[in-house]
């Protein structure tokens, strides 16, 4: 791999908490706790340990996180503010935190990045 493009935005996501219960045993197949975290840039996000977010929750986070990369508010989806938002897992089980944070680059198909055929 060979990452060329600096991403116009840093993504977090942090286990917030839970649906049902204090723990996810018997809920969560990812074994998410309360103050785990997560992030990236374009590729899915990994935690301290390098490993990755749930592909069920990715699932769901992808056209959140393209949204912001198109402009979009996270206000318009029930967001925090533009760059916030708290997010069920598919399975109901854990809340997630996501936030974006911008990092100056430009848009990949807006700002006239060269595309080499």
């Amino acid at each position: 791999m060979k990452k060329w493009f600096d991403e116009e935005y840093e993504f977090t996501i942090n286990v917030k908490g839970y649906l049902r219960g204090d723990k996810t045993e018997g809920y969560c197949r990812n074994g998410e706790e309360i103050g785990d975290e997560y992030h990236s840039t374009y590729g899915c996000p990994v935690n301290k340990q390098n490993q990755g977010i749930c592909p069920k929750l990715m699932m769901v986070v992808y056209p959140i996180m393209e949204a912001i990369r198109s402009g979009g508010s996270l206000k318009n989806i029930g967001g925090q503010d533009d760059f916030e938002k708290d997010i069920v897992c598919p399975d109901g089980c854990v809340v997630f935190h996501l936030s974006a944070k911008p990092l100056g680059n430009a848009n990949f198909y807006t700002g006239n990045i060269v595309h080499e055929t």
